[in-house]
């Protein structure tokens, strides 16, 4: 039952571009809604390939389109991210504030705490943790479809815990995420039924089975030259992966392929969007963004991912298509990303940088003790060179004063530093609002801040600097995080048959679409339990939002 909807999806042919027919919009509600986050699908990467879409991309791109979405907040990682596409909210108010906070009064040692983790589990840490949407503060719209009908069907199927947990919430009926080589399991503890059963013997067979690699896109040609950073060498590579090797499987289009796969598998086998009431699937793409880390964004890695994506989503709405549902589509990420510094510095960006070993929080650690007279104490947490740091809960009052005085005067004199802002500066600062694009350093921040799992300061880096320092041996070679308009701007495509298509170049944010998407079924959201705001998906005359 299931074979041939995996085997209609895995490494499809392109997909031709479809003309929209002439037919009157839809007036009815959708029965289905598709909700898609494609992880480090920037709006640069996203326009950068536009012009080569047959599948569908090319598809979305005849819907509305607002080519500058924002993830609006400070904090663009991948668990904020995921908390604003189907919450309405902010991570200020959702609370997931970055992909890990410090608690410092936790008990355990590992006082990191990983957003889509239940700390209060026996033995969970922020590696090996048991996975919860408990951090969540806020109901998604799946979970706000099914209180007002409990029929509702909410599925959510990710590469990564964090997409699925984030997107689906906690009264998701199915939750799903790629768990390893053995395939997809589900932070419910629920038996696996036979459709997850048969994906997972699928993606092993699929896995047992070498990868000789994908064929390199004309529009790829002028990307493949080598680069060079720390011991390793990127940008030309093809996906070649031997049998077996759930690394090359994981950090490639075949991941992508799969969960689509899982996808539409599961609209057909549970018969979603074919009752009387709405139902919605969120879906977590993750390949981008590990191939983004692992390869940078400009190489051929990038670019066959970004060729493979638009057609593997092609065969995924022709599936669709094909059952006869009526669904509404929108896609978006949950974040941008930023090239390596050394790709950067041989195409005309000289004064790309690596952040300097002396900002990363075991460095500022001994430097601000030393400096505050506190020499071999601990006296600062973080979680890397840029973000939320926090002051040792063992600190005296009179300690931790001179503990921020010298932070402060440390961080500022650094010539990579943008700006540091304290807890009380950041608490100060009225919410946001008006076009995100205009929003200072300090707003962004407070769109970012939860006054029980922010840090005392917040560090953030210049444009232009990497927050991946040089290394010998270099792991992620790129990444994102910043505040910066490479990291915070994505695509929001919406797109339903018969829909006529606009395009919307000014800035508009993440936190619209669920408004957006329970205006289109009739789900009332009150303004003020959402820092979002309805878009009218109609074109001209007409308004798809409530009055």
């Amino acid at each position: 039952m299931y074979r041939h909807v995996v085997a209609a999806l895995l490494f499809t042919a392109a997909i031709p571009a479809l003309a929209q027919p002439a037919a009157p919009a839809p007036a009815t509600p959708p029965k289905l809604i598709v909700a898609i986050s494609v992880d480090q699908f920037s709006a640069d990467l996203f326009s950068e390939y536009r012009q080569y879409y047959s599948g569908g991309l090319k598809r979305l791109t005849q819907g509305a389109v607002f080519p500058r979405g924002y993830q609006s907040h400070a904090a663009t990682e991948t668990c904020p991210g995921h908390s604003t596409i189907l919450t309405g909210s902010r991570p200020s108010r959702t609370g997931i504030i970055a992909n890990n906070w410090f608690d410092l009064s936790a008990a355990r040692p590992d006082k990191a705490i990983y957003c889509a983790e239940d700390e209060s589990q026996p033995g969970s840490n922020s590696d090996n943790y048991v996975a919860s949407p408990v951090h969540l503060k806020v109901p998604t719209l799946g979970g706000r479809m099914k209180l007002a009908n409990p029929a509702t069907r909410v599925v959510s199927v990710a590469g990564k815990d964090r997409a699925a947990i984030m997107m689906g919430g906690p009264t998701a009926d199915q939750v799903w995420w790629l768990g390893g080589a053995q395939g997809y399991v589900s932070y419910k503890g629920v038996a696996t039924p036979p459709l997850v059963a048969k994906i997972n013997t699928v993606m092993g067979e699929r896995l047992a089975q070498a990868n000789p690699g994908f064929e390199l896109p004309p529009q790829c040609a002028g990307k493949d030259f080598a680069v060079k950073a720390g011991d390793r060498t990127v940008g030309t590579g093809r996906f070649a992966r031997a049998a077996g090797d759930y690394k090359g499987f994981r950090i490639s289009p075949e991941q992508d392929a799969m969960t689509l796969a899982f996808a539409a598998a599961a609209i057909e086998a549970m018969g979603l969007g074919k009752q009387a009431q709405p139902d919605i699937i969120s879906i977590g793409l993750s390949a981008t963004d590990y191939i983004g880390h692992t390869f940078g964004t400009e190489g051929t890695e990038s670019c066959i991912q970004v060729d493979r994506l638009d057609r593997e989503l092609g065969a995924f709405f022709e599936r669709l298509d094909r059952d006869g549902i009526d669904y509404a589509v929108v896609l978006t990420a949950d974040h941008g990303g930023h090239d390596l510094p050394e790709r950067h510095r041989l195409n005309a960006m000289p004064m790309e940088q690596r952040v300097d070993m002396a900002l990363t929080p075991k460095a500022l650690n001994i430097a601000i003790a030393d400096k505050a007279g506190l020499p071999g104490k601990k006296v600062i947490w973080g979680d890397g060179p840029s973000g939320d740091l926090y002051f040792d809960k063992g600190l005296t009052p009179a300690q931790r004063i001179r503990v921020e005085a010298e932070a402060l005067k440390l961080l500022r004199a650094h010539p990579q530093v943008e700006t540091v802002f304290t807890r009380a500066q950041i608490a100060a600062t009225p919410s946001p609002s008006g076009p995100p694009e205009s929003w200072s350093l300090l707003q962004e921040a407070r769109a970012s801040f939860d006054s029980q799992r922010s840090g005392d300061l917040l560090l953030l880096l210049k444009a232009r600097v990497m927050s991946i320092p040089e290394q010998a041996v270099m792991g992620s070679v790129a990444t994102h995080g910043s505040p910066w308009d490479t990291d915070r701007r994505v695509p929001i495509l919406f797109w339903r048959k018969n829909m006529r298509g606009f395009e919307q170049p000014l800035g508009v944010e993440t936190v619209d679409i669920m408004p957006s998407l329970a205006a289109l079924i009739g789900l009332p959201v009150a303004k003020s339990d959402i820092d979002g705001r309805c878009l009218d998906l109609i074109a001209g005359d007409g308004d798809s939002c409530p009055q």
